[in-house]
């Protein structure tokens, strides 16, 4: 077990440990910046982030293509609800429906919310092809 260092980070955990819910046991490192495949805390000292947030960073920290893409395109249009149309998912959705040779596409937000559609999909056609009630 790695113990807390008396460094800048300290800290930055203790006031983690006040004001949190502390339902996490995190490594006693406190990360500043990151750049492609690396991190670096407080002090300085650099990692590689073998980790990349439960694999929600597989493309890196701060790519710089992305970063320029992002910024672009909050400064026209943050996000939109499914509650509205926008003028970029539907060449999205032909995009990955050919890539993946599917005939239509559902976006979702979370892993959740795709394993409960599935779910929804899977009952529906039960019912409706295999008459299950």
């Amino acid at each position: 077990m790695l113990s807390i260092k008396k460094t800048s980070q300290e800290k930055f955990i203790n006031k983690e440990k006040i004001y949190g819910a502390n339902d996490y046991n995190p490594l006693p490192i406190v990360l500043e910046k990151g750049r492609g495949v690396f991190l670096w805390d407080t002090d300085g000292k650099k990692y590689y982030d073998f980790l990349s947030s439960y694999s929600a960073v597989n493309q890196g920290h701060c790519h710089p293509r992305l970063v320029k893409v992002i910024q672009e395109q909050s400064s026209k249009l943050t996000l939109t609800s499914r509650a509205f149309h926008n003028n970029i998912l539907g060449d999205y959705m032909e995009f990955a429906t050919k890539l993946f040779g599917f005939e239509k596409l559902l976006p979702m937000n979370t892993g959740a919310e795709g394993v409960e559609t599935s779910i929804k999909i899977a009952r529906k056609w039960g019912h409706k092809i295999k008459g299950i009630k």
